[in-house]
């Protein structure tokens, strides 16, 4: 792989004081706070055309540019199996199978089994994306969750697509199953959320770095066991591991959360069961593109069919 210089340069529209390592590290999640700290210590990080510190707080209006060195990598196509759901001149839907990584990353191990992979054998209307070259898909999601995905297939497609996305007009909704008897029919939890000052992998609603607001709301749909419910899940916001954090901090976890919950618990689902992630499947997707209406529904897993068809309708 070649290495070579990427500049990047963004100016701050948010009106809450952040410093800068924070605020990089939270915009360029592939890369480290540690990482983003270096390259303000080499000079690489400039607020309005000045040398700063890690320290240095950002305000609106304040222009951040980054230049780092990075390298591009060389992917391969691979025949994998993929669900595609849908597929026009604009896009296509995929639900995706768990245990598969999204993109590609830079360590050797890592650059292959992933879906970018997969689309670039079976798809061939990729495009490239500043410095790596992969296929348009629009928004993110765990390596072990299962869902719906959008990939774009030109250029118009993914603005308008990622325009949506930020103004939160593509409707997402998930099904979930949840450890314990939810007996109200609706709930609505709304809390702040981001990362654990103690652990950077987890998220949180306890006294979170950089907090967001989150608001889920959720309706019971069935029960398992007299034991389990499931919910249908609307996220109101898009925050990392809402789901799975929200759920937690009411206490009822997701079953076989292995981050939000414990592993005695875990285990009980597993020997029955012989579920290994969690249940956690965003089945429907909703929204207009170029004045046209698309709706559509992703089917469960086989691990997850497995329970699902267990379960009784209220």
């Amino acid at each position: 792989m070649n290495k070579y210089t990427v500049k990047f340069s963004v100016f701050i529209f948010e009106k809450e004081i952040r410093r800068v390592d924070m605020y990089l590290s939270s915009l360029f999640k592939d890369q480290s706070r540690s990482y983003i700290q270096k390259l303000i210590e080499k000079w690489n990080v400039l607020v309005n055309w000045k040398i700063i510190s890690k320290h240095e707080k950002l305000r609106k209006w304040d222009e951040v540019e980054m230049i780092f060195e990075t390298e591009k990598m060389e992917i391969a196509a691979e025949n994998i199996d993929i669900d595609i759901v849908f597929e026009n001149e604009d896009f296509a839907i995929i639900n995706k199978n768990p245990w598969i990584n999204v993109h590609p990353v830079p360590w050797e191990w890592w650059r292959s089994g992933t879906l970018v992979n997969a689309l670039l054998h079976h798809m061939n209307w990729l495009s490239v994306i500043n410095w790596i070259e992969r296929p348009w898909i629009v928004h993110r999601l765990d390596k072990d969750t299962s869902w719906l995905l959008i990939i774009a297939k030109n250029d118009k497609s993914m603005r308008s697509l990622q325009v949506k996305m930020n103004k939160r007009t593509i409707k997402k909704t998930y099904l979930a199953l949840v450890n314990w008897i939810i007996n109200d029919n609706e709930w609505y939890i709304e809390s702040f959320i981001w990362r654990d000052q103690f652990d950077r992998k987890r998220m949180t609603v306890i006294d979170p770095l950089n907090p967001r607001l989150a608001k889920t709301k959720f309706k019971v749909i069935w029960y398992l066991e007299n034991r389990y419910t499931l919910v249908e899940v609307d996220l109101l916001t898009w925050r990392t591991h809402q789901i799975r954090v929200h759920f937690s901090s009411i206490g009822f976890p997701i079953i076989w959360d292995k981050t939000y919950w414990n592993l005695k618990a875990n285990e009980v689902i597993l020997n029955k069961y012989d579920l290994k992630r969690q249940f956690l499947h965003a089945y429907r997707l909703e929204f207009n593109l170029f004045w046209v209406d698309y709706s559509f529904i992703g089917e469960f897993k086989a691990d997850l069919k497995k329970i699902y068809d267990k379960i009784e309708l209220l």
